[in-house]
């Protein structure tokens, strides 16, 4: 029983932290109807800049961050207004390529610009352990997952009470619809992918510093896309039901199926379950159909 606990509450820990990258893919395909497939090298940029700012600037973790989301956010707006905004009127497979691109661009680049950084990230309670019944848990599991759940209720929170989400949620209805209104789509994209570089630096670091760092964590961007058309791909609350099943599902698999089936199996598990769920509710747990008059 006692494994079983353990490996039901490390699947949460990673469900919640699953979550949190997820959003970060929700935030843009909500406001632009687009898939970034470089959300991975997005939450390594954003775990780089924090060990940077740690190692080399001397900062202290929360500075380190701040500096980090400044410059993330400064690299998101880069990207959207000088890159997409021009393919904006091109075929869909070139706003694919370019995300594409940038990502095997970003994991060629980072090596260089990166040369020599310390790539580790500590939380503050970093090295002990909470006892919990029979369990014992690292504490900087438990920090990353609060910190985590916070982030991700305040992206909720801001989208459903603030005038800018209910701006943001205009433009995810119906662009042409909100352009009539008076809101500035460009603007409001913007600021969508400013908020995804924001959430990917908090991902990276959180992930870094329980997981380790480097291109390793790149990875995690490819745990999104079943994550996301499990839950629904314009969906937050879906987002974070798949993400915990996946936590659960890849947890469970590798202590129970791996000596079994052979070790990976937890890693692919995923993937399986999102092949049956394109094939029985291909929009996701909690997406919206697409419906269109012809």
């Amino acid at each position: 029983m006692t494994f079983f606990l353990a490996l039901v509450v490390d699947g949460l820990l990673a469900g919640i932290l699953y979550a949190l990258t997820a959003v970060a893919f929700v935030i843009v395909y909500k406001a632009a109807r687009m898939i970034n497939f470089a959300l991975g090298e997005w939450v390594v940029l954003g775990a780089l800049l924090v060990a940077t700012a740690l190692h080399v600037l001397q900062l202290g973790l929360l500075a380190a961050v701040g500096a980090a989301c400044v410059a993330m956010i400064g690299f998101a707006l880069v990207f959207d207004r000088l890159v997409l905004r021009p393919l904006l009127a091109g075929p869909l497979i070139a706003l694919i390529m370019v995300t594409l691109g940038l990502g095997a661009l970003m994991r060629g680049a980072a090596p260089l610009v990166f040369a020599g950084v310390p790539r580790g990230i500590a939380l503050p309670a970093g090295g002990q352990l909470v006892a919990i019944g029979e369990l014992r848990l690292p504490a900087e599991k438990l920090m990353a997952a609060a910190v985590a759940i916070a982030v991700v209720a305040g992206v909720a929170l801001f989208y459903q009470r603030s005038r800018t989400g209910l701006a943001l949620r205009a433009v995810a209805d119906d662009r042409q619809a909100a352009m009539a209104a008076g809101i500035d789509v460009h603007r409001y994209v913007g600021l969508a992918w400013a908020m995804a570089g924001v959430v990917c630096v908090l991902a990276g670091t959180l992930w870094t510093s329980v997981a380790g760092g480097g291109f390793g964590v790149a990875l995690v961007g490819l745990k999104v896309f079943p994550i996301v058309i499990i839950g629904g791909l314009d969906s937050i609350a879906g987002t974070i039901v798949g993400a915990v099943l996946i936590g659960l599902l890849e947890s469970l698999s590798a202590g129970y199926l791996d000596p079994l089936l052979g070790g990976g199996f937890g890693s692919v598990a995923a993937y399986a379950v999102l092949i049956v769920m394109l094939f029985v509710r291909p929009h996701g747990l909690f997406g919206r159909k697409q419906v269109e008059r012809v």
